[in-house]
């Protein structure tokens, strides 16, 4: 009963935290095209400079993810979480206040800064609490509420943002903001792992004299900051953590794209604005919201995570097919209801890499994984924002406004083949295991 009570804690903290952050998305569009190409549909500049906005902040994310997850081991999840609450609230109330050419750029450099942290952060410790608190047989539906939550966070942003002006979604975002930091502060118990993992590292290191106080307590810090060869030795201890990385990276490669591309090729392609984005990123999440409280805890433990995953990551790919070759403005309303399996990838991939590790590794490898969710929005940046930028301009090689779109598409065709490897490779070992066991 008591894990029940602080399960409903982070799961409200993480629905305030994502409801705040996802009812600004569909406005970000119209509002950096207003500041940047004032008048116009089409926006190159817009594009990359959220293009290198994303590249940016997933540099650092690479290195704040794992640090924060292991941090997290060690100081616990409810201190570490505070962190990135807190800072996701600075950038909302520069454009609350205004949205100028100025106020913009202020916007943009704190964001870029402030989503090293607040990109992934709050996942990152929700998930490993998550575990904490779930026994590995429970996980996969815990998880699965925990993506439902957050796609019903999406839905009510996306509805709000379809319902308030654009001054006011700034405000009312800024607002639920600082509600889901104090919500966090004052109701969310810190978790309870069986050891101490302070006296017992994770990351065995050198013990070097500790000949005072203080001295101890920086040794013990340094020693929770995981190195490359840390992390590497991580994604190297089984083959499933390996290819679920993989996974990670191609998926993330494919969600950071359609991210940074269609909402501008939605714009480019039938002239949607903000409340025609919110329509679209709507249908998705309701659908994202069905099958994460749903499909997941009915079927996960019947066909298994890695059978969800592929089918999500399938749905990728056809949704971007379609979007690519988009010959009505209905067609993206349509292609949005696959949401109810896209949105299957994520939590799926999160359960699999917890039974991968033990109770006190938690932070550590979801923070690992999503490092490599943070790497490929650095990569994705790279590779699709001058392909968008490219194709929806008039020195396009060839007129295929959405070849970038189905760029994204063929991330996730990538991932499913890879996601199609996982069970049969785990159970080619499982089974030279057991034959060496017998011989």
């Amino acid at each position: 009963m008591e894990n029940r009570g602080r399960l409903t804690h982070l799961f409200v903290t993480v629905f305030l935290s994502n409801f705040s952050e996802l009812m600004v998305s569909p406005a970000i569009p119209d509002v950096t095209l207003s500041a940047v190409c004032p008048g116009k549909d089409e926006c190159s500049p817009a594009i990359y400079l959220t293009g290198f906005q994303q590249a940016i902040a997933g540099i650092g994310s690479v290195i704040m993810m794992p640090l924060i997850g292991n941090l997290s081991d060690a100081y616990g999840r409810k201190n570490m979480m505070a962190i990135p609450l807190l800072l996701s609230i600075i950038p909302l109330v520069v454009l609350a206040w205004k949205r100028t050419l100025t106020f913009f750029y202020a916007y943009y450099a704190i964001k870029t800064f402030t989503a090293m942290v607040t990109q992934g952060g709050v996942a990152c410790l929700a998930l490993a609490y998550l575990a904490d608190n779930v026994s590995e047989g429970k996980r996969i539906s815990a998880f699965g509420v925990l993506s439902g939550v957050t796609s019903a966070a999406y839905v009510g942003g996306t509805l709000a943002a379809r319902l308030l002006s654009t001054a006011q979604i700034f405000q009312v975002a800024a607002i639920l903001s600082m509600v889901a930091a104090i919500y966090m502060g004052v109701f969310l118990k810190e978790t309870t792992r069986g050891d101490d993992v302070l006296e017992q590292p994770i990351l065995k290191v050198t013990e070097g004299d500790e000949d005072s106080c203080k001295a101890s307590k920086k040794i013990e810090v340094i020693r929770k900051i995981p190195s490359p060869r840390d992390i590497y030795r991580l994604l190297k201890s089984s083959i499933t953590f390996s290819l679920a990385a993989c996974v990670t990276f191609f998926n993330s490669l494919a969600e950071a794209g359609l991210q940074s591309c269609l909402l501008y090729f939605l714009k480019a392609r039938f002239q949607f604005k903000k409340d025609q984005f919110a329509d679209v990123l709507l249908i998705a999440y309701i659908g994202a919201t069905i099958s994460n409280m749903l499909l997941m805890p009915t079927l996960g433990p019947i066909i298994g995570e890695e059978t969800l995953l592929s089918l999500g990551l399938f749905a990728g790919f056809l949704n971007m097919f379609f979007d690519s070759i988009a010959w009505a403005p209905w067609v993206p309303y349509a292609s949005a209801s696959m949401g109810v399996f896209l949105f299957l990838s994520s939590p799926n991939l999160r359960s699999i890499v917890s039974k991968q590790v033990g109770p006190n590794e938690q932070g550590l490898a979801q923070g690992c994984i999503l490092g490599m969710t943070a790497f490929a929005n650095v990569i994705s940046p790279l590779i699709y924002s001058p392909l968008s930028a490219l194709f929806l301009s008039e020195d396009a090689p060839f007129h295929f406004q959405g070849f970038s779109i189905l760029c994204v598409g063929l991330a996730w065709l990538a991932g499913f083949f890879l996601s199609i490897m996982i069970p049969l490779l785990s159970r080619n070992k499982s089974s030279n295991g057991d034959s060496v066991v017998e011989a």
